[in-house]
């Protein structure tokens, strides 16, 4: 193994994350047409609804029963970032917030002191096949801002930096890039203070080029993800499609690419450096935490749930918005 890097290890689902990523899973389900619920114009005969993570004909329900997706479901503690590249999710949830958001929007939450929220992936496409691509990121909240009032945020696509260099094309979803800024993260999050230089990238190589990423702090955790394509070296050390590489901090990085065009994901940030004790959707500092957590979840439900039913959906005909829980409506 190189010097500069940590290991290369194959990626599961979840991927494996470093401090301060907790959870990163990458989605890709070739679903068929949509019926007129939204859900798959096949046959659901033979998965285990309510729990269905077998990707048989290409696709996955979820925890969905008639739409694919993950009904209300509560979280405390940490922050979800949220990419859609391909298909569309709706988002509802305790606070009255909704959205729907795809084609490269990312939803930004911070969970803090608990939400309940859904995640659905509606059909859209009656005579078409619908396409799902996006990935889910768990950053975690240092102690003093795990109880921090939640927060809801997008970054649709179109305000989105996106960096080309030759043979390279490079979006900035948290972070910089030789001073190119991302849209600000939500105001408690990890990521806020540059010091912590969260960094989450989406970079697409064409076959044959190359790309040396900036030098990072001698403390900042750097991880990155091969989902497409064939094989590269980094730093001459090969890594193959399905493989993720935990890279040294401070090392210098060059990355060839081989001879299919690629894409990676690539998250870095400082470590908090503070235990971690989780359970499910909720991540604390202590068991005691997590019991407390627990307890309020069930005596409040972290304010009840306002929509008509747990895997709420929004209608066919709905554009792209975002409705923030003071009433504010973004409409794309």
């Amino acid at each position: 193994m190189h010097a500069d890097i940590k290991r290369i290890y194959p990626l599961g689902f979840p991927w494996q994350t470093q401090d301060p990523f907790l959870f990163c899973v990458y989605h890709l389900d070739h679903y068929p047409s949509g019926n007129e619920d939204m859900g798959p114009e096949a046959s659901l005969e033979g998965r285990n609804l309510g729990s269905d993570f077998v990707i048989k004909d290409g696709w996955r329900m979820y925890h969905g029963q008639k739409v694919p997706g993950f009904p209300y479901h509560p979280h405390r503690g940490f922050e979800t970032v949220t990419i859609v590249n391909k298909g569309c999710c709706d988002h509802s949830d305790s606070l009255g917030a909704a959205g729907r958001f795809g084609g490269g929007d990312v939803q930004w939450m911070t969970a803090g002191k608990g939400v309940q929220h859904s995640e659905m992936f509606p059909l859209l496409n009656r005579n078409a096949p619908n396409t799902l691509e996006l990935f889910q990121i768990w950053i975690n909240l240092p102690q003093k801002d795990k109880l921090t009032e939640p927060y809801f945020k997008m970054l649709w696509h179109e305000k989105i930096p996106v960096i080309a260099l030759e043979g390279v094309t490079l979006r900035i979803i948290a972070g910089d890039w030789s001073g190119k800024l991302a849209d600000p993260p939500p105001p408690n999050s990890w990521a806020t203070d540059p010091k912590n230089e969260v960094g989450i990238w989406e970079i697409h190589l064409d076959a044959g080029a190359r790309l040396e990423l900036p030098v990072t702090g001698p403390h900042t955790n750097r991880s990155i993800y091969l989902y497409e394509g064939d094989q590269l070296t980094l730093n001459e050390q090969k890594m193959n499609i399905n493989q993720g590489a935990d890279l040294n901090p401070g090392a210098s990085i060059g990355i060839q690419n081989g001879e299919k065009p690629a894409s990676l994901l690539l998250l870095q940030g400082k470590p908090i450096s503070e235990p971690v004790a989780k359970y499910g959707p909720f991540v604390m500092n202590t068991q005691e935490e997590i019991q407390d957590a627990m307890r309020e979840y069930r005596e409040t439900e972290f304010g009840g749930w306002p929509w008509p039913v747990a895997e709420h959906v929004h209608a066919r005909e709905k554009g792209r918005f975002a409705l923030y829980p003071d009433g504010h409506l973004e409409e794309r």
